[in-house]
This record gives C-alpha cells, sequence and structure tokens, in this order.
C-alpha cells in the first residue's frame, strides 16, 4: 500500500512542521479556536499539504498523540535498560506527571476526542500500560515491588492525576498521588520471626 511507503524528505518535513505547530498549539490551548487550514499557514505548508497529510483536524490531534505516547514509550524502555527497576519505574511515574503538567492543552482536546468517540486514546493507553507492565514487572523481578499489584492499578491513578488537572494545587497533588502509588508498590522487608 501506498500510505506504507517512506516519505520523500521534503514531505516528511512538512508533515513534521504540521505536528510541531499542532503541538504548539495544544499547549497554548487554542486548538478548536482556530480553523483548520490556519494550521498550514502557521506551519508554513499549502493548505494541500495539510488535508494530504491529515484530511481532518481529528487525524492531526490523532497523529500528534500518537507522536507523544511512542515518545514515552522509548523513555520507559531507556530508563528500563539503563536504572535499577525500581528507580526505572519511580523515574517513569514522576515524568509522567511531568508530561502531564506540560500539555494540558493536548489533555483537554484529547478529552473533548474521546468525547467524540475517537479511539486513538484506547490504541495509546494500552501501550502505555504496556510499557508500565513492564517496568512493574522489571521492579517485581528483582524484588523491590510487590507482585499482587498490575499495571492497570497505576494506569488508573494515572488517569484519575490527568482528570484533576483544573484543581488549584494540582502539581502538588499529583506528585503526592504518585508517592503513594510508589509507597504501596514497594514490597515490604521480610520479617524475622515474629515470636
Amino acid at each position: 500500500m501506498t500510505a506504507d511507503k517512506p516519505l520523500r524528505a521534503d514531505a516528511q518535513r512538512k508533515r513534521d512542521a504540521l505536528l510541531a505547530t499542532a503541538r504548539e498549539v495544544f499547549d497554548a490551548g487554542g486548538f478548536f479556536d482556530l480553523r483548520f487550514d490556519d494550521f498550514a499557514r502557521l506551519a508554513g505548508v499549502g493548505t494541500g499539504t495539510l488535508y494530504r497529510h491529515f484530511p481532518t483536524r481529528e487525524a492531526l490531534a490523532e497523529a500528534v498523540y500518537h507522536g507523544e505516547v511512542a515518545a514515552l514509550c522509548v523513555r520507559a524502555r531507556e530508563l528500563q535498560a539503563t536504572l535499577p527497576a525500581a528507580e526505572a519505574l519511580a523515574t517513569f511515574l514522576r515524568g509522567m506527571v511531568d508530561h502531564m503538567h506540560a500539555h494540558q492543552g493536548l489533555a483537554r482536546t484529547l478529552a473533548t476526542l474521546m468525547a467524540a468517540g475517537s479511539g486513538a486514546l484506547a490504541e495509546g493507553g494500552q501501550a502505555l500500560e504496556e510499557a508500565v507492565t513492564d517496568l512493574v514487572a522489571a521492579a517485581v523481578k528483582d524484588g523491590t515491588a510487590r507482585d499482587d499489584v498490575d499495571a492497570g492499578a497505576i494506569m488508573m491513578a494515572l488517569h484519575g492525576i490527568g482528570a484533576a488537572h483544573d484543581r488549584p494545587n494540582w502539581r502538588t497533588e499529583a506528585d503526592g498521588v504518585i508517592t503513594l502509588v510508589l509507597d504501596g508498590l514497594r514490597r515490604p522487608p521480610a520479617r524475622e520471626g515474629s515470636g
């Protein structure tokens, strides 16, 4: 299929410019305030290029989201390869809070798209859950995490953090939730005899 062919260098550059522009607009919180054609003007490309790569506003938003998820999954693998398991998990979860904080506009836009029935969020959520599953499994294997909590519970906590982003002390509270999650995951030290 032609869709699977790699893009020519100039076409890839234009696509990347559109995605970078969309990320900036997301972060500024104005994704739905612009006419769709304005993304082409802001990215310095023609409207034909915009529609060739992203036929709808939703397609553009989903592409940005998929890019963010891919980067987060790569980050999870890098952490797992370079840090002790418990530290890799903690660093990734705290990094997720940093990401949510830096990209609140993206989160709001995605919530709107989810309400409209976009399937991109489910796919991205599954990829992130697999990354968290791998991090937790490594921590369980090296004995630093309990083996009775799965990644789904952690993802629920992350979803709750994201859904509460309008709270006035969101960042402090979000960091506190991650601390609770990490404390809850930690395997308690083995007890000597109890009697």
